[in-house]
């Protein structure tokens, strides 16, 4: 079996995902794409003609983010047309996807060049009407509801809190050291490796930096915001009539919600693009490109749909059972900070030391651009990896539907 290699990666900042008032959000999603994949084409030397296929992870496929956005952000980068592209949804976890799919490819021996990443406008998709199919909240199957009630994530995030016994102290404690290690993290240029400006049609600078963070956020000033997801549990959410809390109850009929999380301690809404360059052993040697990292094991897990958020403990243990490795055999990890309740629990659980998870912080500070996290966390876990002269990293995010894909990737 051919070993799958990262060459590079690659990212756009994050600018504040509300329309007409972040920096990126006057962009189409396309050219977003397209501007990272024009930054690892000149980074790396990329023969375009060389590449098998370009795996993009996008979760709301709508208007300007559909027609398969990864192929028109390829041809907007204007890579040779024989540079083929698919686009996926995993919700949130659609960013690891992307780059899981592109290893499996290239470890089964059927490719040796393939791209992927993810990139999500929700400064666009925020003001339409998702895709929500799936869902049981907007989607009309009523059947699935009657079979496998799904709140909103914010909800879940509530009721992981109620059941855990994690107070509004510990999300709010984890949501400033989140702010505290961004901070740091851009004030020492921990991001610059992978970071790429993007700019207008017309040459001028877009967004050059993180848009989002909130430096000198303390636990007093968290303290004063208001509980998001208590204030819409008594309201109708479809045309049925049902609200969050009867929905709650068909499963939890007795909880008490005790309603811990606010626009401070949850994922900021942003938009962003990430992606990677993938190698098989075979092409490194032909073109001569050198690898930064190997991936070592994928997983993809299911679990209970109406918590929805609980995943990725049981994602982390079954790759480290792929890999055959233990928690102490990683270095740093990375859990996407959905919201606070995801990584307290995780840490917790695992019993992982917070000083190596999230250590330059998370979406509560950065901000989560749904499909584009899970391929912007990959490289920054590199990166934080090859600045520390460290070796193995383990990325992995909770998804809709109760799922979260892992990756464990190694230095070489």
């Amino acid at each position: 079996m051919s070993q799958a290699y990262i060459i590079d990666a690659a990212r756009t900042p994050r600018g504040i995902g509300k329309a007409g008032k972040g920096a990126l959000s006057e962009m189409h999603p396309q050219r977003l794409m397209a501007t990272v994949w024009r930054a690892l084409k000149e980074r790396n030397d990329l023969n375009t003609a060389e590449v098998d296929d370009v795996i993009v992870g996008c979760s709301s496929q709508v208007g300007k983010q559909g027609g398969c956005i990864g192929r028109m952000s390829v041809l907007d980068a204007e890579w040779d047309t024989t540079a083929a592209s698919l686009t996926l949804d995993r919700f949130c976890g659609s960013g690891i996807t992307s780059v899981n799919l592109a290893a499996a490819n290239i470890m089964s021996g059927m490719e040796d060049l393939v791209v992927a990443g993810g990139v999500e406008m929700m400064s666009y998709v925020g003001s339409r009407k998702s895709d929500g199919a799936t869902m049981t909240i907007d989607g009309g199957n009523l059947h699935l509801r009657d079979i496998h009630p799904q709140p909103h994530q914010g909800v879940c995030a509530d009721m992981i809190a109620t059941l855990e016994g994690i107070t509004r102290d510990d999300v709010d404690g984890l949501a400033v050291e989140s702010q505290n290690r961004a901070q740091h993290a851009i004030e020492n240029g921990y991001f610059d490796k992978s970071l790429v400006p993007v700019y207008h049609d017309d040459g001028t600078l877009a967004l050059d930096r993180e848009e989002f963070p909130r430096p000198g956020t303390t636990m007093e000033t968290l303290a004063g915001l208001q509980t998001v997801f208590s204030q819409f549990m008594d309201l109708p959410i479809d045309e049925t009539g049902e609200t969050f809390q009867q929905l709650v109850a068909r499963k939890y009929p007795d909880m008490e919600i005790n309603h811990v999380h606010h626009a401070g301690n949850s994922s900021g809404v942003v938009d962003g693009a990430g992606g990677l360059i993938l190698a098989s052993d075979d092409y490194i040697k032909g073109s001569g490109m050198k690898p930064r990292a190997r991936i070592v094991a994928m997983a993809t897990v299911g679990g209970d749909p109406t918590l929805m958020l609980n995943e990725p403990v049981a994602a982390a243990r079954k790759v480290l059972k792929k890999a055959g490795m233990s928690l102490a055999d990683i270095d740093l990890f990375e859990v996407n900070e959905a919201f606070s309740v995801v990584a307290f629990k995780f840490m917790r659980d695992l019993e992982i030391d917070p000083a190596k998870c999230n250590v330059n912080g998370g979406a509560m500070a950065l901000g989560h651009p749904i499909a584009a996290t899970g391929s912007m966390l990959i490289g920054t876990v590199l990166d934080e990896l090859e600045r520390r002269d460290l070796s193995t990293g383990l990325v992995t995010m909770c998804t809709g539907g109760g799922m979260a894909p892992a990756i464990v990737i190694e230095r070489v």
